[in-house]
């Protein structure tokens, strides 16, 4: 019911909000949620997750930007087989260590690739890549009407989902779980940890780069922004604030997060966001470790059951 609930609210709600904002909380809601597989459910934390982002959005917005007759279905698939084998690449250098080292790591890998991005010339360096066409979905709908280019956007982020709400609620999620619970006992079970681990840091990249490859063509724009160090936090951020380990939670902190960047930077605390995003994260870290979610089913729980 209350999945159902949100489907309505999410059909209804381009012709009350503007669709592009409705867009960007979509596209960063994949995002997070594509994180929150790695670290709510494997345990793993990632401060490189926005290398992914960027290799989706840069090799989509690329080919857009110089095959005219290239359809957007198509730079999308090729912008999320990047990040999946960038994953790949990640995924096997860093995916034996634990903890700090694992953080350390990752973030290590994607300073190099936020460096490529830099020097390289089919990225527009600093300028970054502009005014990359929407194009025709399947050749037969104009992307360029914000309204359908909502409705595709949405059905990407339904099928990011889907994917890993299956995920976690297979045999496979229940590994996880259990690695992430007690690794060692799960070894001792005769799970290979290291491949189901790998396998999971895989599929993750490769929603990352499918909210970037749709990000790049709802903004028409990819940008280093995308791969700095300061989105991966951000990722952290929204997936503490809506709850670690739930399927709602970095949804609902990706809209928060979103929503609240939104109004700060039309108000006079515009140049205090990352101020006052620190503060959140601290005070979701010391006092609301459950996140948003977390809270509701923890006084759900208590009252209602």
């Amino acid at each position: 019911m209350l999945y159902g609930a949100f489907f309505v609210i999410a059909l209804i709600a381009p012709y009350v909000v503007y669709p592009v904002f409705l867009m960007k909380i979509l596209c960063f809601a994949l995002f997070a949620v594509a994180f929150n597989l790695l670290l709510g459910y494997v345990g793993l934390l990632s401060f490189g997750h926005a290398a992914f982002l960027a290799t989706g959005g840069y090799t989509t917005g690329y080919l857009l930007s110089t095959y005219s007759g290239l359809t957007p279905e198509l730079a999308i698939l090729a912008g999320t087989s990047a990040s999946t084998l960038l994953g790949l690449g990640f995924g096997l250098l860093a995916i034996r260590r634990q903890g700090i080292y694992f953080a350390m790591i990752t973030l290590a890998l994607a300073q190099l690739v936020f460096f490529f991005y830099v020097q390289s010339s089919f990225t527009g360096g600093e300028d970054g890549l502009h005014g990359i066409p929407r194009g025709k979905l399947l050749g037969v709908i104009n992307l360029a009407d914000n309204l359908a280019m909502y409705y595709f956007v949405l059905a990407v982020f339904m099928f990011g989902f889907a994917v890993v709400h299956r995920m976690v609620h297979s045999p496979y999620g229940h590994v996880l779980k259990a690695i992430k619970e007690n690794e060692p006992r799960a070894t001792s079970l005769g799970y290979n940890v290291d491949r189901y681990k790998l396998v999971a840091f895989v599929i993750s990249a490769a929603l990352a780069g499918l909210a970037g490859s749709v990000k790049t063509i709802v903004f028409q724009l990819a940008s280093l922004n995308d791969a700095h160090w300061h989105m991966s936090g951000e990722v952290v951020l929204m997936t503490l604030v809506g709850g670690v380990g739930t399927l709602l939670g970095p949804v609902v902190g990706a809209a928060f997060v979103v929503s609240l960047e939104h109004q700060l930077a039309q108000s006079a605390l515009g140049d205090w966001v990352n101020v006052i995003l620190g503060v959140i994260f601290i005070l979701c870290v010391l006092m609301f470790r459950a996140g948003i979610i977390g809270e509701f089913q923890k006084f759900y729980k208590k009252n209602f059951k």
